[in-house]
Formats: C-alpha cells, structure tokens, sequence
C-alpha cells in the first residue's frame, strides 16, 4: 500500500511538472486540509494562552513596584520586547534545522520549551526577574512560525493564501478570547496564577502536535538530500522579508500601551475586563477579514492585497488618534482588524512561492526573524515616543510606517512573479 501511494505521489509530482505547476504539493488534498485544522487547534490554544497576559501585563508590572507611569510605560515597552531579542537571534537556527530534521521537532521544541518558561513567570518578584524569563521564552518560541512552514510546505499554491489565513483565524480565535478571559481571571484570581495557566494551554498545545501530527517523511529526505541551495535565489525574498519587518514593527507600537491607552479614557467598573475587550475586538474583526483577504489573495494576488491591507489599516488608526471616548477606540480597533488579516497570510504564501523548495524552512525561520525584529523594535518605538511626545503620537507614527510600507509594495511590481526556477 505504501509502495502504491508514493507511485502516486510521483505521478502526480511528474505531472505537475508537465503542466507548469510551481509547486507541487507531496501529499493529497485531505492531507493538507487535515494537518490545517489541527495546527489550527494548536494555534489557538498557543495564542489564547499567551494573551492571557497581554492586558494586564502593566499592571503586572505596577504589582511588582513600579508605580511612575512613565516607568511603567518604559518597563512594558522592554518587557513586552524583550522575547523579541532571542527571538530574533534563533529563528533562523530552527528554521535551518527544521529543513534537516523537521518542522514537527521545531514544533514541539518551541511548544514544551515555551510552557516551562512561561509557567516560571508567575513565580517572579522584580521586573528583572520577568525581564530575563522573557528573554529566554524567545529562544524557545518558533511554534507557530514552524506551524505555517509545514501547513505552506504541503500545500498548493493555488490554496495558499486561503489556507494561511485559515490557519492565522487559529490565533485570531485565541487571541481574541485570551484577553477578554485574562481580564476576567486577573480579577478573580490573580496576576501570577494566569502565567501557570498560559503554561498549560501552551502544554495542551504541543500535545495536540505531538499525538495528532504526521509530518510526511519525505519532506525531511528532500532537505537532506537535495544539493545545497544557490544563495542567489533567496534575494527575492528581501522585499517580502522588509515588508514583514515593518509590518509588525507599526503594529506591535501601539499594542504595549493600548491599554494604558484605555485607561485614560475610561474610568469606570471593571477596568481589566474593558483592557481586555480593546485587545480582543481588533481579533473579533481580524477572525472575518484573514480568511476573506487570503482568499481574496489568491484571486488577485498578494501584492495587491497587500496594498489593500496597510492602505486601508493605516486609515484605521485616525480615529483611534482621535479619541475622546473608549467607543470612538474600539470602532477603530474594529476597522483595524478587518484589513490587517491581509497582510501576514499574504506574506507567508509570497515566502513559500518564492523561496527554494528544499529551503523553506530556512526561508520562513528569516521572515519569522524578520517579524520579531518588527516585533522587538515596534513596543520600544511605541512606549519610547508614549513617553516623549504622549500616547496619541504612536498613533501617527503608525500611520506613517504601514503607508510607507504601502508605497514600498506598490513599487516591487516583481512580487508579481515567481522565479521560474523555483
């Protein structure tokens, strides 16, 4: 029976050729779409457990004694970064190793390393203590990262976009329920115990990797076997790897104080659970628009979608700049999150149709790296000019980069294409 599926498999490889396909996939259609709801069940879990956190984070920071609010907004801004830091340093290692021994080992790697880490934050008693957890948190991350590599890997090209933004709802899900529950449980139950919880939701995640999961074997002896790639061809993929860099880059500036943000709009009962809604009502829009941009992708292509995306987002940060109530604030949240679903699943399926076959892990482990960049730089950007120049600034500034990176899109008309050679 095995004998007979890779028969298959290579007629199908054969054929695929034949016809001009750019990128035959190594396993059929209900294996793709298999392995594409449970990575999303992974996701999910991985994303409602890390923003469990996210909302209360600065108040975390006020209970370990930090009480100016000038400080608070700097030590957020570091705190919330600092993951960034080893982050950015290791993708590109995982993303390697990935290519040589697998996208499930890099999974589960980053899954357990990650809920151990995170759990140990709940124990801390100095904003040192979970400035260095932080730190060492980023040397295990990767999990949904190495989750895209496999889902693009084994996909079609011509259902990528729409299985990379189904697949980015996984997070969505989670990180719209996470904040809205984490403001809830902060209140009942306390800062450090949500930290333990993080860590058992990041556990049940990598479970669901490690008894649910199948890599296909042959994905692994295509890496291994195949002659080393030509550097040369990875340069089609700069563009895509500076649009990723600024892409999270303007939209992680605002998200370390959005909720410092809320509060000076907002006075009322249940402050936590209001941080909680203003985090999460960018992901109740962003679970509608990621699908439907990456869908829309495939039929019009991404660069197009792209300039959608950050055109229509950057105008969805006005009326957050402009806001005299905490409505006024989620309405642009809300518009917020319809257009940014567009801009990652389009730059994921950019990476997979332009980067060598035998190399995509390497590939994506670069854009990750260039996305926690992004990642690390936006927050201190953001909490830096917060405290300089006031909240409402990071707004403009944010405004500013994601129309930039607009212009910068419009004119690499070569994203277009994909390399024959390929």
């Amino acid at each position: 029976m095995q004998t007979t599926n890779n028969g298959v498999i290579l007629l199908r490889h054969i054929a695929s050729r034949l016809n001009g396909n750019k990128s035959p996939t190594a396993t059929g259609p209900s294996d793709w779409r298999k392995t594409l709801w449970i990575l999303w069940a992974a996701n999910f879990s991985v994303t409602a457990g890390m923003s469990l956190i996210i909302p209360f984070l600065p108040y975390y920071i006020e209970f370990l004694g930090v009480h100016d609010l000038q400080d608070v907004e700097v030590w957020s801004g570091w705190v919330f970064s600092a993951q960034f830091v080893t982050s950015f340093l290791f993708q590109p290692l995982w993303g390697s190793l990935s290519d040589k021994y697998g996208r499930k080992a890099m999974l589960l790697r980053a899954g357990f390393g990650m809920a151990i880490v995170t759990g140990a934050m709940g124990l801390v008693t100095s904003p040192w203590q979970l400035l260095a957890l932080r730190m060492i948190n980023g040397v295990f991350s990767g999990f949904i990262s190495m989750g895209i590599a496999l889902l693009a890997v084994i996909t079609p090209n011509e259902h990528a976009g729409k299985a990379l933004g189904t697949l980015q709802t996984g997070g969505i899900a989670g990180s719209l329920i996470g904040p809205l529950i984490g403001g809830i449980l902060a209140e009942a139950l306390g800062y450090n115990r949500i930290f333990f919880l993080t860590g058992i939701l990041l556990l049940i995640a990598s479970l669901i990797v490690l008894v649910y999961i199948k890599e296909p074997k042959s994905l692994r002896r295509k890496s291994v076997t195949k002659e080393k790639m030509d550097w040369q061809a990875m340069t089609h993929l700069i563009p895509i790897f500076i649009a990723s860099f600024v892409t999270q880059l303007g939209m992680m500036s605002i998200e370390p104080i959005v909720t410092i943000y809320a509060k000076t709009l907002y006075s009322g009962l249940h402050l936590e659970f209001i941080a909680g809604l203003v985090v999460a009502i960018t992901g109740m829009a962003n679970l509608f628009g990621a699908p439907t941009l990456g869908k829309l992708s495939d039929k019009i292509g991404q660069r197009r979608t792209l300039l959608l995306a950050f055109v229509m987002a950057a105008a969805a940060f006005l009326p957050q700049a402009l806001a005299g109530n905490i409505t006024v604030l989620l309405v642009g949240r809300f518009l917020l999150g319809l257009f940014v679903g567009g801009m990652i699943p389009s730059l994921n399926a950019l990476v997979k149709k332009l980067s060598p076959p035998n190399k995509q892990g390497t590939a994506y482990g670069f854009n990750t790296s260039a996305m926690f960049l992004g990642n690390l730089v936006g927050p201190l950007v953001g909490s830096h000019a917060a405290a300089l120049f006031g909240i409402r600034s990071v707004f403009y500034i944010t405004m500013s980069i994601l129309l930039l990176n607009a212009v910068t899109i419009y004119f690499n008309r070569n994203l277009d294409s994909v390399p024959s050679n390929l």
